[in-house]
């Protein structure tokens, strides 16, 4: 089955991010456009960020959990892998 390309990927990079990632998680939950992805690229945390991200019940997640060289690594990694016309870079914390 051929995936139908997203209009948007949202990106959220993550590190040890348990504290302040479920806000944008419920953010991302509550919208009501749907024609996106949420790309999770995780430094390979060692809380339970991505027990968090997995638990969060959006269908359109996408987790990619390896540790990285920092923020900008993981940001270059999320380009690579995101499949939207649009990226959008929404932070853990932010909504």
């Amino acid at each position: 089955m051929t995936r139908k390309k997203p209009l948007f990927s949202i990106i959220t990079v993550t590190f040890n991010a348990a504290s302040v990632l479920p806000p944008t998680l419920k953010s991302i939950k509550e919208q009501s456009f749907t024609d996106f992805e949420h790309l999770i690229i995780d430094g390979a945390s060692q809380d339970n960020t991505l027990d968090i991200a997995h638990s969060a019940g959006i269908e359109q997640m996408i987790i990619h959990s390896e540790p990285d060289k920092g923020l900008y690594d993981a940001m270059n990694k999320s380009i690579a892998r995101a499949n939207g016309t649009f990226l959008i870079f929404l932070n853990a914390g932010d909504s």
